[in-house]
């Protein structure tokens, strides 16, 4: 876009300044409201900023020092941005996840750490969950462990997992529709999963899971059930 290391430093700031100028907005119009909104600043993979969907295959070919570079500098912005949590999304690689586990080490936010899984035993560089999820189970920064942009059908399994990998910390989980992205013409394909949200989330929340939510392909309708659930309410 053009733009010098300065200015895209300013625009990744912004985004947490812009949720917090949102979130006083919408106190301001409802006073009285019983949950106030967290602002959780995004940490995605490596593989994003390649394109190339290696996110959801880990298989990244660079050098361990190469991931902890990417993520430092991010990482030190959003701390010192104010967050109430880094959100550290969508890792598919053990690697990855060792050098989050280090430079979360020297954050002042808390966070949790969500992994992208072939299956429900094995991120998605084939890394068992459990190993990957144990980088994390005596972490004083990071709060709570996930999964995220996996099918729904894997979300219970993987729930079980990560209770027995790292029993003190919380369970996060959003899962993503179901079908299967392609990144040579950005579109998504298959049958969406029936995730009957309402259900879903009071399985997931009776499995165990704390923080339930959606990603690729999970609109604000189904947002919107999945918060009407009696296991979010009560």
């Amino acid at each position: 876009a053009g733009l010098s290391a300065a200015d895209a430093d300013g625009l990744i700031v912004s985004s947490v300044t812009l949720a917090k100028q949102a979130r006083e907005e919408f106190l301001c119009d409802n006073p009285g409201t019983e949950r106030v909104a967290l602002i959780a600043a995004s940490v995605g993979p490596f593989g994003a900023a390649l394109h190339d969907a290696s996110e959801y295959t880990g298989q990244y070919g660079v050098a361990e020092e190469e991931l902890r570079e990417f993520h430092r500098d991010r990482l030190e912005l959003l701390d010192r941005s104010g967050p109430d949590v880094l959100a550290c999304e969508t890792i598919p690689s053990f690697v990855e996840a060792r050098v989050l586990a280090e430079l979360l080490g020297k954050a002042t936010s808390p966070a949790w750490v969500s992994f992208s899984c072939r299956d429900e035993e094995h991120i998605s560089d084939g890394t068992p969950i459990a190993d990957v999820a144990s980088l994390f189970a005596e972490h004083s920064r990071v709060l709570a462990v996930g999964a995220n942009c996996v099918a729904p059908e894997l979300v219970l399994p993987i729930i079980t997992t990560l209770k027995s990998a790292a029993p003190d910390k919380a369970i996060v989980v959003y899962p993503n529709s179901g079908e299967t992205y392609y990144v040579e013409d950005n579109s998504w394909s298959g049958t969406a999963t029936e995730l009957q949200c309402q259900q879903s989330v009071q399985k997931w929340v009776d499995a165990g899971a704390k923080l339930v939510g959606g990603c690729c392909r999970i609109g604000p309708a189904q947002i919107a059930a999945m918060a009407k659930s009696d296991a979010l309410t009560r």
